[in-house]
């Protein structure tokens, strides 16, 4: 059996990030609402630290592979850059939102609930639109001014602003349109009714946007990939 290839072995990487942070994050919600004895705050408190936790790890062990992204956006903004090709880009949103559904029914399994439940948790209002598109802006500028200035701490830098986030914005902070999707499965703490799911992905794609625009204002214009 041939060794797999060094795109095989990222993609690999970037799956099994994004199996992991959707387990951690439903995992963790869905704890912290049985423990919780109906108190959403600690609830919350619960899922935000598990999943700052998690992410850390997740970054610290498989972005030496994969570059940790685990994340559609920061990978689309990663070709937007000329850091990945178009071919490695689709691989990339391939494995990651492949992971990301096989976190959430593996979630569910060790709770032993459904595989697979469509969440009719309604997220729909002006505010959680808004707060996703700060939550996606603040997390891809963590990452690109962290990575240009403080590259070794990336990892927690990002743990400590999704753990943040999760409490200054109103939507809990989804910022990724894989979570998103991957999230419409579930109807436990952490779910989001799939009607709702294409605003959250539209407020995320203006977030991105707003950062890019952002870091052209900070540091000047970024390196772009020729079409």
């Amino acid at each position: 059996m041939s060794a797999a290839s060094p795109l095989a072995r990222r993609c690999l990487a970037e799956a099994l990030g994004s199996l992991a942070l959707l387990a951690i994050v439903v995992g963790s919600g869905i704890m912290g609402e049985r423990l919780a004895g109906g108190n959403d705050a600690i609830a919350l408190l619960a899922n935000s630290l598990a999943t700052g936790a998690g992410l850390f790890v997740l970054i610290s062990t498989l972005g030496p592979l994969s570059g940790g992204h685990f994340n559609p956006i920061v990978s689309l903004v990663a070709r937007w850059r000329g850091e990945l090709s178009s071919r490695d880009t689709g691989a990339y949103l391939t494995a990651q939102f492949a992971g990301a559904v096989a976190g959430v029914v593996l979630a569910n399994l060790m709770f032993d609930l459904a595989p697979i439940t469509f969440s009719s948790k309604a997220r729909a209002s002006t505010g959680l639109w808004l707060s996703e598109a700060v939550a996606t802006a603040g997390l891809l500028l963590t990452i690109l001014l962290g990575s240009r200035h403080r590259a070794a701490a990336v990892p927690v830098l990002v743990a400590c602003y999704i753990t943040a986030a999760y409490w200054f914005t109103a939507s809990t902070s989804f910022a990724n349109p894989s979570v998103t999707l991957a999230r419409t499965l579930t109807a436990t703490f952490a779910g989001i009714a799939p009607t709702d799911a294409g605003g959250f992905l539209l407020a995320q794609s203006l977030g991105a946007v707003v950062a890019l625009l952002a870091l052209r204002l900070l540091i000047g214009k970024a390196p772009r990939a020729p079409i």
